[in-house]
């Protein structure tokens, strides 16, 4: 007989219900330093204001196209700020997406985020900045990126509800999981 299969996560949501021995209250699912200034910067910005943008671990462009990127956010008008985190993070908090899958995983990622999910735009592969700009401002202003938001926020309910309550499928199994490594 094969064992259980237990499903987890969002684990960042996750975490922050979980009680922790002193020595482990440091501890945090990110492998870097928080950067202070970073952090005082966001803060000085509206809630909702500023466009987070990640290249993932993994990513091989031209000079031309980090060009075109580095214009169209600028064009955009819109504060930004880069870093390194994934899908998962962004449907935690109710974050909608602009995709240029180039990788891996991110051709499905973006397939479910745009298509199924509702909660995301892919920008072309021979990408421009005024279709950059074009994208960021339809995300930060437009009618669909007020749709995109409202389904990001659905989905971040639906993520918080998994986690937050001891009735929440990833809490019970989370629970599960640590009961059966006790017995054994």
């Amino acid at each position: 007989m094969l064992p259980p299969i237990y499903s987890l996560g969002p684990l960042n949501l996750l975490l922050n219900h979980q009680v922790y021995h002193n020595d482990c209250k440091q501890l945090r699912s990110n492998l870097w330093k928080e950067d202070p200034i970073c952090l005082e910067w966001l803060d000085s910005k509206q809630p909702n204001s500023v466009v987070y943008v990640n290249f993932v671990v993994i990513t091989v462009m031209t000079p031309e196209q980090l060009t075109e990127f580095a214009c169209g956010l600028a064009n955009s008008n819109h504060s930004f700020c880069g870093g390194w985190n994934s899908t998962i993070e962004s449907i935690s908090f109710g974050v909608p997406m602009i995709w240029w899958p180039f990788f891996a995983d991110q051709q499905t990622n973006c397939w479910f985020s745009c298509t199924r999910w509702g909660i995301a735009m892919e920008i072309n592969s021979d990408v421009k900045r005024d279709d950059v700009a074009g994208h960021v401002r339809e995300l930060m202003e437009g009618e669909k990126g007020k749709a995109m938001k409202k389904k990001a926020l659905e989905w971040k309910k639906m993520a918080e509800e998994t986690t937050n309550t001891p009735d929440g499928s990833s809490y019970d199994n989370l629970n599960h999981i640590i009961n059966q490594g006790l017995l054994h």
